[in-house]
């Protein structure tokens, strides 16, 4: 860990964050959400049909004297967060279209890298009471590494295992906070634009790991730091406003809910396994030479495996892939294709189960 780091791990600190970024050590973080102020520009009070007033946004830190103040703010800031973001580290700001613009060219200008632009579409958005545009029903995220070229983190298996396993989109459904996770004082919302527990689930999912560091420079009433704390990571959570520190302070000093291990915050990526060459199987005695195989657990059509680790089929030698393409006519995967005869158990089996116990028996006791 970065010297100097520790002493701001898990705190929320009041301040702005362009007076407590620098005070950060450099290249010390492993992700960074931020959800700045949107310079929303409302000039009127807006009313509902039923004539309540809208909570909408009208708070002083929201209001900047010109685009060009705002503009400057917005390169600051994210200059800062480069400075502290880990080389391996990203970044994740969201935003509508009142200033998503301004930060994406801000964050070209200072040779981020954008690595996706993201949409959260939400599923219960607020109507447009004045009938005069569509409803407002996106915001837009942009994530963005600090500089090209650097392996990130993302953990591509965990995402597609939250999608029901298949590959998550660019498009998030997911509802605004609502109900019983929307903080409250008086009645009213504590935060106009609370974001749902939800989306900082997924972001901190996909791009950090267990024991990260993450960085929210507008911590607000810190909903990434519930999320960080759930899953595990450290946080750091930077609030100018008085009352959301201490809205955030009292959430995060509560027990979390649930507890559990480790282990179950990763999600394996194969391609970190170890490669098993289909020969190892048979020079270390999982499979003989002329030992039969089958294209599948009720298949008639078999091979015989080659002394040196081809099957044979009709007089010709091929890798379990190329074999296993050929005669499924497209693509295939040879580990799952083709079949051996378990004498125990007087089924057909996998030759992947044969791989997966080679690499078990493989594994070097530390212990």
């Amino acid at each position: 860990m970065p010297e100097g780091l520790d002493k701001y791990l898990d705190r929320v600190i009041q301040g702005s964050c362009l007076d407590v970024l620098p005070q950060l050590p450099a290249a010390s973080v492993d992700l960074i959400f931020a959800d700045p102020p949107y310079n929303l520009q409302l000039q009127d009070e807006l009313w509902r049909p039923n004539v309540s007033k809208v909570d909408a946004v009208d708070e002083d830190w929201d209001k900047f004297e010109s685009l060009a103040a705002y503009q400057r703010f917005t390169r600051q800031w994210l200059a800062e967060c480069q400075r502290v973001l880990k080389p391996t580290g990203t970044l994740w700001v969201i935003g509508s279209y009142h200033n998503i613009f301004t930060v994406g060219h801000s964050l070209q200008e200072l040779g981020y890298w954008i690595l996706n632009d993201v949409v959260w579409v939400k599923s219960n958005p607020m109507p447009n009471f004045r009938g005069v545009r569509f409803t407002n029903a996106h915001e837009t995220l942009l994530w963005a590494q600090p500089k090209k070229g650097e392996r990130y983190t993302f953990n591509y298996h965990a995402m597609k295992a939250l999608n029901e396993g298949l590959q998550m989109r660019s498009d998030w459904f997911l509802p605004i906070c609502t109900g019983s996770e929307r903080l409250k004082e008086d009645g009213k919302k504590t935060h106009p634009t609370q974001k749902p527990l939800a989306l900082l689930y997924r972001i901190l999912l996909a791009s950090s790991n267990a024991g990260d560091v993450v960085l929210d420079p507008f911590f607000g009433t810190g909903t990434t730091g519930a999320m960080a704390k759930k899953l595990q990571r450290h946080y750091i959570g930077i609030e100018v406003e008085p009352r959301y520190v201490k809205a955030a302070r009292q959430r995060l000093a509560q027990p979390m809910q649930y507890e559990f291990n480790a282990p179950l915050l990763l999600t394996e990526n194969p391609r970190n396994r170890a490669r098993v060459p289909f020969g190892a199987l048979v020079e270390n005695g999982y499979l003989h030479p002329g030992q039969q195989l089958w294209l599948g657990e009720k298949s008639e059509i078999w091979a015989t495996v080659g002394a040196d680790g081809s099957l044979v089929y009709g007089g010709e030698h091929a890798s379990i892939h190329a074999l296993a393409r050929s005669l499924k006519g497209g693509p295939a995967n040879g580990w799952t294709s083709w079949y051996y005869l378990d004498e125990t158990e007087q089924a057909r089996r996998p030759v992947d189960k044969l791989r997966e116990a080679y690499r078990k028996a493989s594994e070097i006791d530390l212990s």
